[in-house]
C-alpha cells in the first residue's frame, strides 16, 4: 500500500454518510431507462418475460455487488474497481478501464444534459435545447464543485424524487391493476388478463437474451457506491449498508413497476408508448399526467448527470494519483473537490453535447456506443479483482475474520457473477443495434493497452519501485 500524502490539496474528504451513498447509487441507476424503455421490454420478451429479465438482471448486479462489497471495505478508495484492476489484474488493463469508464460517464453526461434540454421544449417550446443544456450543465457543474457533500446532498433530493413517483406508480396502479380505483371511460380492471393473453415468451427465448442486454445495462450504476467509498464516513459501515439497500430496493421498485405497467398496458401497444409511466397515470384519471412524469422524468436525468459527473471526475482523479494521468488532475481545493480533473470532465461532457448537435447520426452514436461498454467491463472488472484479491490476501497471510466485509462463497459466487457478466458483454454481439459498442469498443481499448505499454509503463513501474524503496527505509 501506498504511503499517504502529506498535502492536503491531494486528498479528498470523508464527507457521505449512508443515505448519501444509498441515494447515489439509485442516482446512476434509475432514469430514462425505466421511464422510457420499460415499454420497449415488455413489447418484446412479453410481460412475463420482461419481468424475468428484471429478475436476472438484479441477481447479476447482486452478485456484482457482493464482490464489490468485500474490496470497497477493505480498500475504500476514490477510484474503486480501477483501482483495484491496476493492483490485481494488471496496469495495463486497469490503464484501459479506467479510461473507457471516464469516457463512457463523460458522454452519458453529455446524454442526460441533450435529453433535459429536449424535455423542457413541452413547457417552452420557442426556446432553443442548446440553452436549457447549458443551464443544466451550469447548475450540476456547480454542485459538484461546492464540495463533495453539496453534490451528494442534491442527489440525495433528486433521488427522492424519483423514488416517490415510483412509490406513488406502483400504489396507483396496482390499485387500478385489480379493480379498486376506477380507470377512465368506465374501462374494466384487466387483473392479470395481459400477463396470460400472449403465453410466458410470445416472442421466444432470443427476444428475452435481447431485452437481457438493455435490462443489465439499465441496472448499472449501482458500482458508484464504491467511486464514493473514499469519500464516505466510516465505510465498514456505510458500504455495506448501501450496497443492501441499493440492491434489494432498486430490484424491488423496477419488478413491481414493470409488473404495474405490463398489466395495465397491453403488450401490443406497449412499445409504441413514449412513456408508460405516463399512460397509466392518465388512464387512472390524475390531472397533468404528462406534465407530472416530464418534470420526473427531468428530475431523473439530471440526477444520473449528476452521478455521472461525480463518478468520471473521481476516476479522473484516481488514475492521475495512479500516474495514469497528469498530475495536475490530483490537486483538489480546500473543499476537497477535485477541481481540474472535474473541469477537464465537463469539457469533454461539453464537447460530445455539441456532437449531440451537429454529428447526432455518426461520432455522437460512435461515443454512446463506447459509453454502454464502459459500465458493462467494469463489472467485470469487479468480479474478476475480488477473485485475485481473495487469493494474493490469503497467500499473504492474511485471516478471512478479519475481512470486515467478504463475499459469501468463494470462490463460486465470485466466478458466477464473472461469467454472466461476460456474457452481457458478448450478447452485444448478437443484437445488430448494440454491436457498435463492440466494433469501437474493442479498438479503443486496444489503443489504451499500446499507449500505456509505450507512454506509460516505464514511469508507473518506476512510481512503483519509488514507493517499494520508500516503505523498505520506513
Amino acid at each position: 500500500m501506498n504511503i499517504p500524502e502529506n498535502n492536503n490539496s491531494h486528498e479528498l474528504k470523508r464527507t457521505m454518510k449512508t443515505r448519501h451513498l444509498f441515494m447515489i447509487s439509485l442516482g446512476g441507476v434509475i432514469g430514462s431507462g425505466l421511464f422510457l424503455g420499460s415499454g420497449y421490454t415488455i413489447s418484446e420478451a412479453g410481460p412475463m418475460g420482461a419481468i424475468l429479465s428484471y429478475l436476472v438482471g438484479g441477481v447479476i448486479m447482486f452478485l456484482t455487488m457482493l464482490c464489490l462489497g468485500e474490496l470497497s471495505v477493505a480498500m475504500p478508495v476514490s477510484g474503486s474497481f480501477q483501482t483495484y484492476t491496476t493492483k490485481f489484474i494488471g496496469p495495463g488493463t486497469g490503464f484501459a478501464l479506467g479510461w473507457l469508464y471516464w469516457l463512457g460517464w463523460s458522454v452519458t453526461v453529455a446524454l442526460e444534459f441533450l435529453a433535459a434540454g429536449q424535455l423542457m421544449e413541452r413547457w417552452f417550446p420557442d426556446v432553443p435545447v442548446w440553452i436549457w443544456s447549458g443551464i443544466f450543465a451550469v447548475v450540476l457543474f456547480s454542485l459538484n464543485a461546492l464540495s463533495a457533500k453539496a453534490f451528494a446532498e442534491a442527489e440525495f433530493w433528486f433521488s427522492s424524487i424519483k423514488i416517490l413517483a415510483i412509490l406513488l406508480f406502483i400504489a396507483l396502479g396496482g390499485a387500478a391493476l385489480f379493480g379498486l380505483i376506477d380507470l377512465k371511460g368506465g374501462q374494466e380492471a384487466p387483473f392479470l388478463s395481459n400477463f396470460t393473453a400472449h403465453g410466458f415468451l410470445p416472442n421466444g427465448f432470443s427476444a428475452l437474451i435481447i431485452t437481457m442486454i438493455a435490462v443489465n445495462f439499465s441496472f448499472q450504476g449501482t458500482e458508484l457506491i464504491g467511486i464514493a467509498a473514499g469519500e464516505s464516513e466510516n465505510p465498514e459501515k456505510t458500504i455495506p449498508k448501501s450496497i443492501k439497500q441499493t440492491v434489494w430496493r432498486t430490484l424491488v421498485f423496477f419488478v413491481l413497476a414493470i409488473f404495474v405497467v405490463a398489466g395495465l398496458i397491453p403488450m401490443e401497444k406497449a412499445g409504441v408508448i413514449e412513456s408508460p409511466f405516463v399512460v397509466v397515470f392518465d388512464s387512472i384519471g390524475i390531472p397533468y399526467a404528462a406534465d407530472i412524469m416530464n418534470f420526473v422524468i427531468l428530475t431523473a436525468l439530471l440526477s444520473v448527470g449528476n452521478s455521472g459527473l461525480y463518478a468520471a471526475t473521481r476516476m479522473l482523479y484516481a488514475m492521475s494519483k495512479e500516474k495514469m494521468a497528469s498530475p495536475v488532475l490530483t490537486k483538489v481545493n480546500k473543499k476537497g473537490v477535485p477541481m481540474n480533473a472535474l473541469i477537464l470532465t465537463m469539457g469533454i461532457s461539453l464537447l460530445s453535447l455539441l456532437s449531440g448537435f451537429f454529428a447526432a447520426e455518426t461520432v455522437f452514436v460512435w461515443l454512446l456506443s463506447i459509453a454502454g461498454l464502459g459500465a458493462q467491463v467494469g463489472w467485470i472488472s469487479i468480479t474478476a479483482s475480488q477473485i485475485a484479491f481473495r487469493r494474493k490476501y490469503i497467500r499473504d497471510g492474511g485471516k478471512l475474520e478479519d475481512l470486515k466485509f467478504k463475499t459469501p462463497f468463494f470462490p463460486v459466487l465470485p466466478i458466477i457473477a464473472l461469467t454472466l457478466n461476460i456474457i452481457v458483454l458478448a450478447s452485444l454481439a448478437f443484437d445488430s443495434e448494440q454491436r457498435l459498442a463492440l466494433y469501437l469498443g474493442v479498438p479503443f481499448v486496444i489503443a489504451c493497452y499500446l499507449i500505456y505499454h509505450f507512454k506509460i509503463k516505464a514511469h508507473h513501474e518506476n512510481m512503483e519501485e519509488t514507493n517499494y524503496q520508500e516503505r523498505k527505509i520506513l
